[in-house]
């Protein structure tokens, strides 16, 4: 029996964003480096030729890149933001939580591990803090074990992502 993949919880948005990514790789990125090794190749002998090689390179990447998306996307599971609950923190929820050792509100969109950053406040519920607070509600505290001690929050406020 063939082991079954990880599912990867996406939300619509983040959905968008790597189907947006594949079709422009495959459209613009591929014709793109096609043009380089063509004009690298028209310069003669490609043995010692960089633009040659840097193309190739691009090229792998890209190609990898391509794959990368598509076994994202077959083993896909699209949560629908407008249908999550607010009673309790899931991925789709946007929560605003009390960092109780720090005294600092955070607020963050809880998302598959696919689409978390930390610079969008996107927080994944494979997370030590995302899996934590997964399945709490308002007002409840949640401990986290991190590598330099516990942390805790309180859950402030569960909304849907924006």
């Amino acid at each position: 029996m063939a082991e079954e993949k990880k599912k990867n919880i996406l939300t619509y948005a983040g959905l968008q964003k790597l189907e947006d990514e594949l079709n422009d790789l495959r459209m613009n990125k591929r014709k793109e480096i096609s043009q380089k090794i063509k004009e690298a190749m028209e310069q003669g002998d490609i043995s010692e030729n960089a633009e040659y090689d840097a193309a190739k390179n691009e090229q792998a990447e890209v190609e990898a890149r391509i794959e990368e998306l598509q076994d994202i996307l077959k083993n896909a599971e699209v949560v629908v933001e407008s249908e999550a609950s607010i009673k309790t923190v899931g991925v789709g929820c946007h929560i605003k939580i009390l960092d109780m050792d720090y005294d600092e509100e955070l607020e963050y969109d809880i998302v598959g591990s696919i689409e978390a950053s930390s610079r969008a406040n996107k927080l994944s519920n494979e997370s030590p803090v995302g899996m934590a607070l997964m399945g709490a509600k308002k007002n409840d505290v949640v401990t986290v074990s991190l590598p330099d001690g516990d942390a805790h929050f309180k859950v402030l406020k569960i909304s849907r992502n924006a």
